[in-house]
C-alpha cells in the first residue's frame, strides 16, 4: 500500500513468535498481526531488533516478513528492517524484501567495521536507490555503536534519501535538536506537512516526543499493549497532554516487567523480549514464549510476575 508522507502514529516493532524449535511459527505471528492491527495501530514494524532480527537466518527472515505482509492484508503499511554488517548484505535483503511485499525499509548505518559520515551516506543511498522502496534510518548507537550525526540525517532527509528515523538512540537532547533543525514543533504540525517522519523508540518518553513534534512511535511493549499507545498517541494529537501522560504513566509501569528477569542471570535483551512473549503467551496471542537461542528465558517465577504485572495495568492474562 502506499506509505504516507509523513508516516504517522503507532508502529510496533513485531515480535517474531518461535517454536520450541526454534523455528518461526507463523500461526502464533498471524495472531500477533492481528491483535495489533484490530489494537489500532497505524502500521508494523517487522524485522527489528524487538523481532530478534540478528538471530533469525535469512529463511526465518523471508518467513517471518513474508506471514506479517500476508496478515496484514493491506491493512496497515508494513515496514522491514533490513539490518546486517554492510551494503552488499543489507541490499540482499532489501531486494528481499520488496519482492515479498514491503511497503518500506528500514535499516542501520554499517557496523562491526567503522566508517565515516560520507560513507554511511552512500551506504543509504545506496540502498534507497536498489529497493526503490521509502528507506527509514535506524538510529541506534548501542547495537551500531556511533550515533547518526544530525546534519547527516538532514542532508539525507533533503535530498529525498530517507523517508523518516526511528531513534532509539535514548538521546532525548539530540532528538529535540533534530526536531528543531526539521522547523520545530510549530512547522511540524502546522501547515503543510514535512514528508520526512520522525518516530522514537523511546516507548517511556512518547508523551514528552510527541509534545516537541515527533510524528510516531515505534513501542517494543507495543506488542503487548497496542492499544494503549493508540489511545496516548491520540491524545496527544488532541492536544489531551494530561491524558496521554496519564496513559503515558500506566504505559511506564506496564514497561516494568522488562526488568523481571535477574540481571545476574541473563542479558537485558533476554529480559526484556522475553516478558514481551511471556505476556503476549499469557494473554493467548502466542502458542509459545520462546526466545532465540542463545538467550536465557524467563523462569516460571518470572513468568507469574509477568501476569502480576499485566493485571496491574488492566490486561488480566486468559493463561
Amino acid at each position: 500500500m502506499a506509505l504516507p508522507a509523513p508516516l504517522r502514529g503507532v508502529i510496533p516493532p513485531v515480535c517474531t513468535p518461535l517454536d520450541p524449535h526454534g523455528e518461526v511459527d507463523t500461526a502464533s505471528l498471524a495472531r500477533l498481526v492481528n491483535h495489533l492491527v484490530e489494537g489500532g495501530v497505524h502500521g508494523l514494524f517487522a524485522l527489528g531488533s524487538t523481532s530478534e532480527v540478528a538471530y533469525l537466518t535469512d529463511a526465518h527472515r523471508a518467513t517471518a516478513l513474508e506471514t506479517v505482509v500476508k496478515a496484514a492484508d493491506r491493512r496497515v503499511p508494513v515496514l522491514a528492517g533490513a539490518i546486517d554488517t554492510a551494503t552488499p548484505r543489507v541490499l540482499d535483503h532489501a531486494g528481499t524484501a520488496a519482492r515479498l511485499g514491503a511497503d518500506a525499509l528500514v535499516a542501520t548505518a554499517p557496523f562491526y567495521t567503522r566508517t565515516h559520515p560520507r560513507e554511511i551516506a552512500a551506504h543509504f543511498r545506496a540502498i534507497r536507490s536498489a529497493a526503490g522502496l521509502p528507506l527509514f534510518a535506524y538510529d541506534i548507537p548501542m547495537a551500531v555503536h556511533h550515533k547518526l550525526p544530525l546534519p547527516l540525517v538532514r542532508e539525507l532527509a533533503e535530498d529525498g534519501t530517507l523517508a523518516g528515523l526511528k531513534d532509539s538512540s535514548g538521546d532525548e537532547g539530540a532528538l529535540r535538536r533534530l526536531l528543531v533543525a526539521l522547523g520545530g514543533r510549530t512547522a511540524r504540525s502546522g501547515g503543510p506537512a514535512p514528508a520526512f517522519s520522525v518516530l522514537t523508540g523511546s516507548e517511556l518518553t512518547v508523551d514528552a516526543t510527541l509534545l516537541a513534534g515527533a510524528d510516531g512511535v515505534v513501542p517494543g511493549i507495543g506488542n503487548v499493549d497496542p492499544a494503549g499507545y493508540v489511545r496516548l498517541y491520540e491524545a496527544a494529537r488532541a492536544g489531551d497532554w494530561a491524558q496521554a501522560a496519564a496513559e503515558q504513566e500506566r504505559l511506564v509501569a506496564l514497561f516494568s516487567m522488562t526488568g523481571i528477569g535477574p540481571e545476574d542471570a541473563m542479558g537485558r535483551s533476554s529480559a526484556a523480549l522475553g516478558s514481551f512473549k511471556a505476556a503476549l503467551w499469557l494473554l493467548g496471542v502466542i502458542d509459545h514464549g520462546a526466545t532465540a537461542f542463545p538467550q536465557i528465558p524467563l523462569s516460571e517465577e518470572a513468568v507469574a510476575e509477568v501476569g502480576r504485572r499485566l493485571t496491574a495495568a488492566g490486561l488480566p492474562p486468559v493463561r
